[in-house]
């Protein structure tokens, strides 16, 4: 291209040879982003050959998206700048898309709900966010959980009860999360704060104790049910009584697993709970995985049969 004899443009030629309108070029020289040479006698800007080659990158960077500020960053040559904005181009891009996935498969669930469907489904999707939080089930099971539990133990125990958000839901899954989120938004039916009876009270110790050896009764049951195992005696049950017995001091015996079948039968329920959580993470045409909540009422099932037949 050309050089002009001052060696300088106008902002007219500039704009030209960068195929936009003066008013862009304008825009991006009033911000800075675009550094005047000099200006001409009559007041006008004048601007280095070279500034077409800043105009064609500010243009692009724009072209994806990028503000203002982070151009400004990358134009004046900062180190790291164009990484570390188009990384966080990608995640805000990332967050914005899977709110876009949420909004749609929620839509989704409103047009294929039947019509008297409609007004209760709207109004649970309603009070959800896209994607939505797990701020209140993290809440409700910190509410419920241990108060002297260390906070190792209660990361661990969260990570299982929480389920996360899937990037791509579909309508079930967008339902699922709504009924969770009203679940533990208000009274829940059928369930207690408090802990179970089984678990005492149990100190930060104890506790850190009972949901680690609890965690390993029930992914061993979980291979029984992912066989397709009715509830029986062996290893999983083992691990399961165990945990309870070593916890409050007491040997694994026959009238201590007569007890704590009948504290864990006065426990509180949250099978509807553990339902949803399969519900809301399970992709459509998948095999959920069995939840702790499964788990446990297996290994009940099996304590209860046992102490059954020990009685008879």
């Amino acid at each position: 291209m050309p050089t002009p004899p001052d060696g300088s443009w106008s902002i007219g030629e500039l704009a030209e040879h960068a195929r936009t309108t003066v008013k862009t070029v304008r825009f991006y020289s009033d911000r800075g982003l675009l550094p005047e040479r000099s200006r001409s006698g009559g007041g006008h800007r004048r601007y280095a050959p070279e500034a077409l080659e800043r105009l064609r990158l500010i243009r692009s960077l724009r072209g994806l998206g990028l503000p203002l500020s982070e151009v400004q960053r990358i134009v004046e040559e900062r180190t790291g700048a164009l990484e570390d904005a188009v990384a966080g181009q990608l995640a805000t891009l990332g967050s914005q898309l899977a709110a876009l996935r949420w909004q749609e498969a929620a839509l989704r669930l409103v047009q294929e709900s039947a019509p008297e469907e409609r007004a209760d489904r709207l109004e649970l999707i309603g009070a959800l966010g896209s994607p939505p939080s797990t701020a209140p089930l993290a809440r409700f099971w910190r509410a419920w959980l241990p108060a002297r539990m260390p906070a190792k133990a209660a990361t661990a125990f969260l990570e299982v009860a929480v389920p996360q958000p899937p990037d791509s839901p579909s309508p079930g899954q967008v339902l699922a999360f709504a009924r969770l989120n009203a679940l533990v938004a208000g009274p829940c039916s059928g369930t207690s704060r408090s802990q179970p009876a089984a678990h005492g009270s149990a100190g930060a110790r104890e506790s850190a104790l009972l949901y680690a050896g609890l965690a390993e009764a029930y992914e061993l049951a979980g291979r029984q049910l992912r066989a397709a195992e009715p509830p029986h005696s062996g290893e999983a049950l083992v691990a399961f009584v165990d945990t309870y017995a070593t916890v409050h001091g007491h040997r694994d015996t026959p009238a201590f697993r007569r007890l704590l079948s009948r504290q864990l039968a006065a426990d509180p329920s949250f099978d509807g709970y553990w339902e949803l959580v399969a519900e809301a993470t399970t992709p459509v045409g998948a095999v959920a995985d069995p939840t702790p909540g499964q788990a446990h009422d297996w290994l009940r099932a099996a304590l209860d049969a046992e102490v059954r037949e020990e009685a008879a």
